[in-house]
């Protein structure tokens, strides 16, 4: 997984309540294993009309949001089944931080796990920044993870909470695999420890 950098990207204003992960990712994507080629088809039941053509009205299709690598969402964002799919479409995407009231758990941690920064702020400073990026001018914001703060372009820094383990393993690149991978060693050790105690562990009868 990649270390986590400081963004300085457009910010997306998705408000709607409730977004589950079927509507970030539909079910009949979720035949592949592979973290890449999901953002086509990224919230396409609202993203598309029923023709393939782009639905104009949608956010991320305006053209000063296209290139989003942050999204302001709604409360609740990621309710539903628990598919790390939705998290994959996203950062396959562009999508690097979100920025919400709530994050349904699962969701919340499927993001640490490949490299997605959630913030949680409360309810007034999110409608503060949702007024501050719904201008094109001002649709930039500066996210610091080392420093914990998020910066408009009018100046304003607004600082956020994070636990510490989940700060450190983002800014270091560190996932569950790489958490498993630093043990190694002592995983080899116990195995080969467990075999002269107890031999007949993993042997076929007969």
């Amino acid at each position: 997984m990649e270390k986590f950098k400081k963004i300085i990207g457009i910010a997306a204003p998705f408000t709607r309540i409730n977004v589950d992960t079927d509507l970030i990712i539909p079910a009949e994507n979720l035949k592949t294993i592979s973290k890449q080629g999901l953002g086509k088809n990224l919230f396409s039941y609202i993203r598309f009309n029923k023709d393939g053509s782009e639905n104009k009205e949608f956010i991320l299709n305006q053209p000063c949001y296209k290139n989003s690598e942050i999204l302001v969402t709604g409360k609740n964002f990621g309710c539903g089944s628990s598919r790390e799919h939705a998290v994959w479409a996203l950062k396959d995407f562009g999508i690097k931080c979100l920025i919400g009231s709530e994050f349904a758990d699962i969701f919340y941690n499927n993001c640490f796990k490949n490299g997605v920064l959630p913030i949680v702020l409360d309810t007034k400073e999110i409608e503060k920044i949702i007024k501050i990026i719904f201008s094109l001018e001002t649709s930039e914001l500066e996210i610091d993870l080392k420093s914990q703060f998020i910066k408009t372009k009018e100046n304003e820094i607004i600082n956020f909470d994070i636990l510490p383990y989940l700060k450190k393993n983002l800014l270091e690149g560190i996932d569950d695999i790489s958490k498993t991978l630093e043990k190694k060693k002592l995983i080899d050790e116990y195995e080969i420890n467990i075999k002269k105690k107890y031999p007949w562990l993993g042997k076929k009868n007969g």
